[in-house]
């Protein structure tokens, strides 16, 4: 799906502030949160590799919005941001990366075997990234391991597989 292999963003924001998004807020009884990646090898080490929660929305159509008004908000030389939504028992609703002021939406899974071949693909990849680190390639690694987590994006809980293919397809 993404055959341009892209770099992570290493922190949420420069100051850890996230933009102010109008259609959406942190009421905790809206059932849909728009979250974004932490991977940073700081967040890791300090334990906060948690997503962290941008904001919360009423409706899936309004999440995928406050998804794209956070990527118009992106600096068009940052490197992409894996955002995700997930549902307020923090099950994977959809996911994609977010850069130069547009998401591009990664397509769920549609069956059980097709999320087994999705997670042996990430697995392989990271494996290949580990090795890449070791030969001296952090780059290689970076890569590898930002085309393995666009791969994990794809594992919507089956809840939602049909839903999110759906809301993808209205949104095209």
């Amino acid at each position: 799906m993404f055959d341009q292999p892209l770099p992570i963003h290493p922190t949420a924001y420069a100051q850890g502030v996230p933009p102010h998004f109008p259609s959406g807020d942190n009421d905790p009884n809206h059932p849909f949160a728009l979250t974004l990646s932490r991977r940073a090898t700081a967040d890791l080490l300090s334990g906060r590799a948690a997503a962290l929660v941008l904001a919360r929305f009423a409706t899936l159509a309004e999440a995928m919005q406050g998804a794209m008004d956070h990527a118009e908000g992106i600096d068009p030389e940052a490197a992409p941001q894996l955002l995700a939504i997930l549902d307020r028992d923090e099950r994977l609703v959809l996911a994609g990366a977010a850069s130069d002021q547009a998401v591009a939406w990664c397509h769920p899974v549609t069956s059980a075997a097709e999320a087994r071949g999705v997670v042996t693909e990430a697995s392989q990849l990271r494996a290949q990234a580990g090795r890449a680190a070791a030969w001296g390639e952090p780059d290689l690694a970076v890569r590898l391991r930002h085309r393995a987590d666009l791969l994990d994006a794809r594992l919507v809980d089956p809840l939602w597989r049909a839903f999110a293919a759906r809301a993808l397809q209205v949104a095209a």
